[in-house]
């Protein structure tokens, strides 16, 4: 097809959008560990989840056969609102880079929460309303997610406790501000309003959080009130299922104008995004039927594909969460206070951290003042501000196209925006002042939390 008829913005038709989420496991020859019980050691059993998540959320955490979950009409009413996403060809930025590539982006901040977050916000909350809850706790890094469940939670009337992690808390008052606008309570975390946050100040006087901190607290709070269950924003497979409505409506944009992907990008924390974009391609790999080199993107200071270790760790700094197999920092890692993206979980989705291990996708990480030139070259030529999270998807894709123009080739880079950066600023304003720097934590510094790693065969 000519490049004339390929618009800028590629939108799907209601009718176009998928009916079903996608579960990558089901085509995984090597299927992600099992998650283990801390005290045992022997795979977590349903019951023994239940405590702590929503009954449904937990058959689909668990199960890795199940090809194609239907989305329930509610949650596609509620998608409607936002959805179908665009697909955009950046023609103003391959412009800019002269480069023969053609680049594409999945544009997920066009939703009040500003993030693709809401995508499985919504129907963890739903889930949880079908349950007949009263409520849910959770934690937040940068703020994306707290304000995507606060909306959702708003939507189906339950109550919604977000343990924020505290230099988020003092740097994005505007984030915090939104979730207290669709009624949730924002805690700095860690707190003293809980008794794993209480330790955890005990112990590290004048920290300044991390996720594994706040979900100790998010976890205790849940587990202690009635009526209460925890949703978690990335990591989990639920969750990764949740987001594939991402992946489907690229494939599904793609498809319909005949273009195949050669680079598909995605930033990575804890997984959400980079799993939900990749998982209709990454399906494709594992059943034989196409080839796409995906990349994972994640910070310098926060590394945990690139120099973590592949074993067992707790998914939480308090160390009252199961044991997850993934790569991982340590749970007591702690990202230094001038990290000004979302990106701050030790580990990575059990999932991913399985496909990385198998080959089937690389890593990557960048320093954060290079993640800020090329979140504002790409800001002032597509006209959106974009995330600190997302921009380290931009900074790859910019890098991948500048060595095709140095070799000539005409490759297809598609990459995923997860939203918008304006609750940020003070972020960009420390870039422009020259008072961002690129702290990376040394060997020996990883090394230290790395020894803290619980003993599993």
């Amino acid at each position: 097809m000519s490049e004339q008829k390929i618009p800028y913005k590629i939108y799907l038709e209601e009718s176009e959008m998928p009916k079903y989420w996608y579960n990558v496991r089901a085509d995984m020859k090597t299927k992600p560990a099992p998650l283990l019980n801390p005290g045992t050691l022997e795979p977590m059993k349903p019951e023994e989840l239940a405590g702590v998540f929503c009954d449904e959320l937990i058959q689909q955490e668990l199960d890795n056969d199940t090809r194609e979950y239907p989305i329930p009409q509610e949650i596609l009413d509620f998608y409607k609102m936002y959805r179908p996403s665009p697909l955009v060809r950046a023609y103003c930025l391959e412009e800019l880079l002269q480069t023969p590539a053609k680049i594409y982006y999945k544009y997920e901040g066009n939703n009040t929460s500003g993030s693709h977050k809401l995508n499985s916000a919504i129907a963890q909350a739903y889930y949880a309303k079908k349950q007949g809850l009263k409520g849910v706790t959770t934690e937040t890094g940068a703020g994306q997610w707290g304000t995507a469940l606060s909306m959702a939670c708003s939507y189906f009337g339950l109550d919604c406790k977000v343990y924020m992690v505290k230099v988020s808390y003092e740097q994005k008052p505007f984030r915090r501000e939104v979730m207290r606008v669709y009624g949730a309570s924002v805690t700095p975390s860690p707190s003293d309003t809980t008794e794993v946050g209480r330790k955890i100040l005990a112990a590290h006087p004048g920290t300044t959080g991390s996720l594994g901190c706040a979900i100790s607290e998010a976890v205790e709070v849940a587990v202690s009130n009635p009526g209460y269950r925890y949703v978690l924003g990335s990591v989990l497979n639920q969750v990764l299922l949740h987001q594939s409505v991402i992946g489907m409506e690229t494939k599904i944009a793609l498809d319909k104008y005949h273009i195949k992907p050669d680079i598909i990008i995605g930033c990575a924390g804890g997984g959400s995004n980079l799993g939900g974009l990749i998982s209709p391609f990454m399906g494709e790999k594992l059943r034989g039927e196409a080839d796409y080199r995906i990349i994972a993107v994640e910070p310098a200071s926060c590394p945990s594909f690139t120099r973590g270790v592949y074993a067992y760790d707790f998914c939480d700094t308090g160390m009252v969460c199961p044991l997850a197999k993934m790569y991982t920092l340590g749970s007591d890692f702690i990202p230094a206070p001038n990290h000004a993206g979302g990106l701050r979980y030790h580990g990575m989705s059990p999932i991913l951290s399985q496909l990385y291990d198998d080959g089937l996708m690389e890593a990557v990480s960048v320093p954060q003042t290079a993640v800020f030139e090329a979140a504002e070259k790409f800001a002032r030529i597509e006209g959106i501000l974009p995330a600190p999270e997302s921009s380290h998807a931009i900074k790859v894709a910019i890098d991948e196209a500048m060595r095709c123009k140095e070799t000539g080739e005409e490759k297809t880079i598609v990459f995923g925006l997860t939203g918008t950066g304006y609750f940020d600023l003070v972020a960009y304003e420390k870039f422009h002042n020259g008072q961002m720097d690129d702290y990376v934590p040394t060997d020996e510094e990883l090394a230290k939390f790395r020894a803290n790693l619980p003993k599993v065969r």
